[in-house]
């Protein structure tokens, strides 16, 4: 008897307890494309392309939007074009941007940083003048417009990677970004500050050589990004390294310098600490969202094709609620006639269906909540759809169990004496009927995209739900009744007139 009161208590304590901090915090479900808007964007290739790219190209952005938390992105080839829809995107300009970046990290020996003097033509290189730590950019003043006469030297300086006519240019072009190409000097911007230039030489290595990176909070540094290198990999920063003892090295994306930091090996080996580096943003720190996307575009690798951004569009959410308030409609009249059905055939045990769908609703807004404001999990109308049609496997827990124990009673025992063993015989039927509902969501999951996926996912869910509903709630809840001779015995509407055997002894 403690048994069905303790499971029943703490349940309900738990359900109640979560959904009402929850409505107090003012917390909502993260609604998706569809139902409260987001964000379209249609990319199409720039130069030479083969379908088997573009293709490719669709896969590296659904793994890139993936990372973004975004549970039912849309992405398909609409001829030439890729089309991305995001639904329930927090940070707009963050995912466009994401998206549509090759992602190919390489590492450029910085021939001169902005705002070193350069030396008189002929003189040696100097060493970068930038502190020993990792700034992630450089806060120099902007150079003066170039002239057609510096900019012409620059670019000549630049073709033939001589890096003391580089260093000995008056100052720095800022009129045009450079090309980022791979085996010449280039001339690029910082990140952050695009008049800021570094003179850069040829790519000591580039982010193919890392096998994995991962952002990761250091204490005495804060945010860094950890890559662990191939074997190649290892022997190429080492080379670079040592190349550039005390200089600083420029990490590039997309042709912009990402950070520039100062090599500072810990031994003369100058080796990359078994396989593994580290990216620091030194003084001025990487922030979180920094550092994980820096991982992000690292492991996720390179567009095989070159996309340019031909149209962004707000997605107005009209239609889709539209479209929820029919559902819901839809679904409350569903339920409704559901109720009055297990009124009508189980009486009393159909007020036990009616508080368990009742449960099984607030637990699922207190976990579809939760998981939006953690993992950005996103309700679409396919998930409601996936809600709904989960209420029809809760009402069959019950009736399995229902008839399992009317089954019993009319073989002659009280509604005491078969209430417990009742449930444990059901209870292998429903979990077999749920397993059934789990396996064939999974397997949706798995294989599908979209809206369908995200079907998959909440019906899964609520099966979830249900199971442990049925275990800590239905089933305590029933047995406690049955204890009660008044509820079962009570005429017209008992437990015993539910069970079509209004005879039977409590």
């Amino acid at each position: 008897m403690r048994k069905y009161w303790i499971f029943l208590i703490v349940s309900l304590v738990l359900i109640f307890g979560t959904f009402i901090a929850t409505l107090a915090s003012g917390n909502a479900p993260v609604l998706g494309l569809d139902l409260q808007g987001g964000v379209s964007v249609v990319k199409s290739p720039v130069g030479k392309y083969t379908n088997d790219s573009l293709d490719v190209a669709v896969d590296v952005i659904r793994n890139r939007v993936d990372s973004l938390g975004t549970l039912e992105p849309e992405i398909t080839r609409q001829g030439s074009d890729i089309v991305i829809d995001l639904p329930g995107v927090k940070n707009r300009d963050r995912a466009i941007k994401l998206v549509g970046e090759t992602g190919e990290l390489r590492f450029r020996p910085v021939l001169l940083a902005p705002g070193a003097v350069p030396p008189k033509p002929g003189a040696a290189v100097p060493p970068s003048t930038s502190s020993t730590t990792a700034p992630t950019s450089t806060t120099a003043a902007p150079t003066p417009e170039a002239t057609a006469a510096e900019l012409a030297a620059a670019q000549q300086a630049v073709a033939s990677c001589d890096a003391n006519a580089v260093a000995a240019l008056p100052s720095a072009p800022t009129t045009t970004r450079g090309k980022d190409t791979r085996d010449a000097c280039v001339i690029l911007p910082d990140k952050d500050s695009p008049k800021v230039r570094y003179y850069l030489g040829p790519a000591g290595l580039t982010g193919k050589v890392v096998a994995s990176a991962k952002a990761e909070f250091i204490s005495s540094e804060g945010w860094t990004v950890k890559m662990d290198l191939t074997d190649d990999g290892s022997a190429q920063w080492d080379q670079l390294a040592q190349q550039q003892f005390h200089q600083q090295v420029a990490i590039v994306l997309d042709g912009e310098v990402r950070s520039a930091p100062t090599i500072q090996p810990n031994d003369a080996a100058f080796t990359s600490f078994g396989g593994t580096a580290v990216i620091s943003g030194g003084a001025g720190g990487f922030s979180s969202g920094d550092a994980q996307d820096l991982a992000k575009l690292i492991n996720y690798g390179a567009l095989p094709v070159r996309l340019k951004t031909v149209n962004v569009e707000d997605v107005s959410p009209t239609l889709g609620e539209d479209q929820l308030r029919a559902g819901i409609i839809a679904g409350l009249i569903g339920l409704a006639l559901v109720a009055i059905y297990m009124l009508v055939f189980y009486r009393l045990l159909g007020l036990v269906v009616i508080f368990g769908l009742i449960l099984s609703g607030m637990t699922l807004y207190t976990l579809v909540t939760y998981l939006g404001s953690s993992v950005n999990l996103t309700l679409t109308l396919a998930g409601v759809t996936g809600i709904i049609v989960s209420a029809g496997v809760t009402v069959d827990s019950y009736i399995v169990y229902f008839e399992r124990l009317k089954d019993e009673v009319r073989a002659g025992a009280t509604v005491r004496a078969c209430a417990d063993r009742a449930f444990h015989r059901s209870f292998r039927t429903i979990l077999a009927a749920d397993l059934v509902s789990l396996i064939g969501a999974g397997v949706l999951y798995l294989l599908a995209i979209g809206s369908v996926r995200g079907f998959a996912f909440f019906l899964g869910l609520s099966t979830i739900v249900d199971l442990v509903l049925s275990y800590f709630v239905m089933y305590p809840l029933v047995v406690l009744m049955s204890r009660r001779p008044e509820l079962v015995r009570m005429k017209g509407i008992g437990m015993a007139a539910g069970l079509d055997a209004p005879g039977v002894m409590a």
